[in-house]
């Protein structure tokens, strides 16, 4: 059973049209990328799960049944455009949000504190939102989206306006929370962040959902049969080594004595092969296929629509 579920959705607004017919699948406790330039339709399906807007056409299921009003309480929503208030303190407005998700005051305050002390933010309990840093006040807004420990989280580009380091410490507690048993719907424009944290996604370009399944097999499915050998000991021209059929596509000597070669193939290769025809003339330190990167996908996917 998957936890969520969108089967053929519609939505128009005026002469627009946001989704065209778009389904996802999103498995229990798996991450889901949201994929999509500017425009697509991402938001317009996340709006519409989260039941701030409905779709024209189409169905939604939440664990296998259709979609209720009381199923807000079950999902927690990061959006894009963040929103706090700014004259409030910071942990009165957290247990007030935290309260309105249904946590008792008890269970909210002991919650937040095992929040804040994780992010290392306890001191700013007392200030008021107005003084934290655009990242200060994201961090908050992440604690209040999961202080509820809904099944199914959704994150609009959760990642903007952090630093490298904080970055890694969201993502690390991103993969937590899906350890723990939630289900992650994530949105973003970032493919490295694709790549490290997604199982499964979906890409959505001009309202239609034109690519969907896991990374490593979307990955494989495009891959272009390129490969790259570090050889030492050549016993001749690295270039005069490269099979038959094969296209050079860069050479690169280092300080020890290796060559770093990649090389393309325009149709299947057997790998074992590849490797022993260099055999006789060269050590093979090192072999990978290279795939094609989320964002090679991505923009390939794109352009082509």
């Amino acid at each position: 059973m998957f936890a969520l579920e969108a089967q053929d959705i519609v939505k128009r607004y005026a002469n627009h049209l946001a989704l065209n017919k778009v389904s996802i699948a999103v498995p229990r406790q798996s991450i889901f990328g949201l994929l999509g330039p500017n425009g697509a339709g991402k938001t317009s399906l996340i709006r519409i799960i989260n039941q701030i807007t409905a779709p024209d056409e189409g169905s939604l299921k939440i664990n296998g049944v259709p979609l209720k009003q009381e199923h807000s309480a079950s999902i927690g929503y990061l959006p894009e455009e963040r929103g706090l208030y700014k004259k409030m303190k910071v942990g009165e407005q957290a247990m007030y949000l935290a309260q309105l998700k249904g946590v008792d005051k008890h269970a909210a305050r002991k919650r937040l504190h095992e929040w804040f002390d994780k992010f290392d933010i306890g001191s700013w309990w007392d200030r008021k939102v107005e003084e934290l840093s655009k990242g200060m006040q994201q961090k908050i807004q992440f604690v209040v989206t999961v202080i509820h420990e809904p099944e199914i989280l959704i994150f609009d580009e959760p990642f903007s306006g952090f630093d490298p380091v904080n970055v890694n410490l969201l993502k690390s507690e991103i993969l937590q929370l899906q350890k723990n048993g939630a289900t992650i719907l994530f949105s973003t424009h970032n493919m490295e962040s694709v790549e490290e944290l997604c199982d499964h996604i979906a890409l959505i370009n001009a309202s239609e959902k034109i690519l969907d399944g896991t990374v490593q097999d979307i990955k494989r499915a495009y891959r272009s049969h390129t490969f790259e050998l570090l050889l030492s000991q050549i016993s001749e021209s690295p270039r005069s080594l490269i099979p038959a059929g094969f296209e050079l596509i860069s050479e690169k000597a280092n300080n020890y004595g290796e060559t770093l070669i990649r090389i393309k193939s325009p149709v299947v290769v057997d790998s074992n092969q590849l490797i022993a025809s260099f055999l006789p003339h060269a050590t093979v330190v090192s072999f990978q296929e290279v795939l094609p990167s989320m964002n090679d996908i991505f923009i390939e996917q794109v352009q082509r629509k």
